[in-house]
């Protein structure tokens, strides 16, 4: 069990029966109030934001959460109203394929190329998430030309890379090049060297 105080971001707690992973917590004291903690939690299983409160005499289950290595294969879209599904197999058995709903990848899976290896986070021996590599290397297969002056946006352009996925780059960088793209955040953070 964790008290109010130790339910802090990047741990996984149980609440309601439900898994959920601490965003953010910010101890303090009201006034002359007991300090409780103010929490964002993320379910796992359905990907909410939820608020919650955690006052001095209140505990938490700490979730039990295992992980397993899994390679990313291909994605079928979303169509007709039908939720798209991520596909993945175990590291080592090609044969013991695993669909994952669009909505437990999120936004990070634009960021996955094939035969990206992932962990896969397993609650009551079900996937309720994957968390892939923080710094990814991708190429860039689209890059608008340079415009001599246009610096009033900081001196950055859109690309779209390998994955599909568009991020803002320095004017510097050019279609081909290899760019590192950190996932939480979906930023640039550099251009490889080749």
């Amino acid at each position: 069990m964790l008290s109010y105080n130790e339910i802090k971001p990047k741990t996984f707690i149980v609440l309601n029966g439900e898994p959920y992973e601490v965003l953010s917590a910010h101890v303090f004291g009201k006034q002359q109030r007991r300090p409780v903690n103010q929490t964002k939690l993320r379910n796992l299983k359905t990907g909410k934001v939820v608020e919650q409160t955690f006052r001095q005499s209140e505990t938490a289950e700490e979730a039990d959460i295992d992980t397993t290595t899994l390679v990313y294969i291909y994605n079928t879209p979303t169509r007709g109203g039908q939720e798209g599904e991520w596909w993945f197999h175990e590291s080592g058995d090609p044969g013991k394929r695993i669909g994952i709903s669009e909505n437990i990848v999120g936004t990070q899976g634009k960021f996955l190329k094939e035969k990206t290896e992932v962990d896969g986070l397993l609650f009551n021996s079900e996937i309720i998430g994957i968390r892939i590599p923080i710094k990814m290397q991708l190429a860039v297969t689209e890059a608008p030309p340079n415009v001599r002056g246009n610096t009033a946006q900081g001196g950055t352009k859109p690309v779209t890379l390998e994955t599909g996925a568009v991020v803002n780059v320095p004017m510097f960088v050019k279609e081909g090049d290899v760019v590192e793209v950190n996932t939480e955040t979906g930023t640039y953070t550099q251009r490889m060297i080749r």
